[in-house]
């Protein structure tokens, strides 16, 4: 058998290419898995562009799900063969920041997303999962790869930005952008039991996939100011929660300027450019508002994917909508591409390996 794979690297800010590496070895605690769904995401756009700094011969990649291929002897809950998910974050459950309860930020800030950052990602023939035991999840037999590829980040991310949101039972939420973690966080909403959700977008296909989610209100901001909208809606209020799941500083603000006084601003939003965001200073009360601003990192480990997973598997939800094209492996440069450059009306491209 080989024990060189196929990979899909950065090259440094702005460049691609494919490139042979050797098949990784598991340490005792960790696994080995053999690709078989991924999923391309903006974030991999950010990354290309330098929001994390330069990279060189980084595999990308870190939504991915396929069949274990090899064990460290400590392995104890999967074994070869197994079919399994493995959230885009993977903390160590050790360090200090896990323990203190913040895993997704293990050993160091943003430290729990380890693919395509500080290790090789999922853009491979077989990629490594550090501490498989408390990262793996098996995937129930009636759960198709391509849905539960889906629980690695579209629906960890989304629905942590409904949960972050502390949406009252019944209350109003608005949410900004509908790409794939906000029509995640629409459907979470949804299941958290607001009484309103009122989707933002500017892409008419989209606020069509946010009604299928369950948004009640959808607002095309090409064609009407949002927030006076949201305001006309609310009777002046404005929303209980607001979530941001684009990652601009026009979107953050309208977050602020959309919540009532005492609401919440949940992050989702990569904010890929610049050196700071900035605060409306009015709609923030100058500083006395009470309005809350969570921001939150994907939850990952098994017991979150097997949360998601039960989620599949008793059909509470099908995120399947959100892919629009699929790719064979041999061309993810091209899904990277279009996800830059969102052509065709894509949302999400599921890359497909032999």
């Amino acid at each position: 058998m080989s024990k060189i794979m196929k990979t899909f690297v950065m090259r440094g800010i702005g460049k691609v290419a494919f490139m042979d590496k050797p098949i990784p070895v598991p340490g005792p605690n960790d696994a080995i898995i053999k690709t078989t769904r991924a999923l391309v995401c903006t974030s991999d756009v950010h990354t290309l562009h330098g929001a994390i700094g330069d990279r060189m011969d980084l595999t990308f990649g870190h939504e991915a799900v396929g069949l274990v291929h090899q064990t460290g002897k400590e392995v104890k809950t999967v074994k070869v063969g197994d079919r399994v998910a493995v959230n885009a974050i993977t903390p160590c459950y050790k360090c200090i920041n896990c323990l203190r309860g913040f895993p997704s930020h293990c050993t160091q800030m943003l430290g729990g997303w380890k693919f395509a950052n500080i290790k090789d990602g999922s853009f491979a023939e077989y990629f490594h999962v550090n501490d498989a035991d408390a990262n793996l999840a098996i995937i129930p037999a009636s759960v198709p790869d391509e849905k539960a590829v889906y629980t690695c980040d579209m629906m960890s991310t989304g629905f942590m930005g409904a949960e972050n949101a502390r949406i009252p039972l019944g209350g109003t939420v608005a949410i900004f952008a509908q790409g794939p973690v906000g029509l995640m966080a629409t459907a979470g909403a949804k299941m958290l039991g607001a009484g309103l959700i009122i989707a933002v977008d500017g892409v008419p296909n989209r606020l069509k996939m946010a009604r299928h989610f369950g948004a009640d209100i959808t607002i095309n901001f090409k064609e009407t100011d949002p927030i006076k909208k949201i305001m006309e809606i609310t009777g002046g209020q404005g929303v209980d929660s607001a979530i941001e799941a684009l990652g601009g500083q026009e979107t953050f603000e309208a977050c602020v300027k959309s919540t009532s006084p005492g609401g919440t601003i949940s992050i989702t939003g990569y904010f890929g450019e610049g050196d700071y965001v900035n605060i409306p200073r009015l709609d923030w009360g100058v500083g006395m508002s009470d309005k809350v601003i969570a921001t939150g990192l994907c939850p990952g480990g098994k017991v979150r994917m097997q949360r998601l997973l039960r989620l599949l598997e008793t059909g509470k939800i099908d995120p399947t909508p959100l892919t629009t094209h699929q790719f064979p492996f041999k061309e993810v440069d091209r899904a990277l591409r279009m996800m830059e450059t969102k052509d065709d009306g894509i949302i999400k491209p599921l890359i497909i390996f032999d």
